[in-house]
């Protein structure tokens, strides 16, 4: 079963919206702070590429890999989520998407 096509247009809107993680532990929560576009690569792709940037706690760092966000809007996305270093106010992920 595969889920809408993931775009720009419908995470824009949700800039500043909580993506929970969940684990048998509990969820971890990243917050969306930036849906930027990326310059086109491949003429005729599926979609325009994108960046998301995420900030979560700044401990524990999620290691690089495919995580199940859920969202209230978009419900549960498998996306692979990078971890690009802290800022001031916590650690930042980013998912980029070709």
């Amino acid at each position: 079963m595969s889920g809408p096509l993931l775009t720009l247009a419908l995470f824009e809107p949700l800039v500043g919206s909580v993506f929970s993680i969940p684990f048998v532990e509990g969820s971890f929560e990243l917050t969306l702070i930036e849906a930027q576009p990326l310059p086109p690569r491949v003429p005729g792709a599926r979609r325009e590429p994108f960046a998301l940037l995420f900030r979560g706690p700044r401990s524990p760092v999620l290691p690089q890999r495919i995580y199940p966000l859920e969202h209230p809007t978009l419900g549960r996305q498998e996306i692979f989520v990078v971890p690009i270093g802290p800022d001031d106010a916590g650690m930042r992920y980013e998912a980029v998407f070709g």
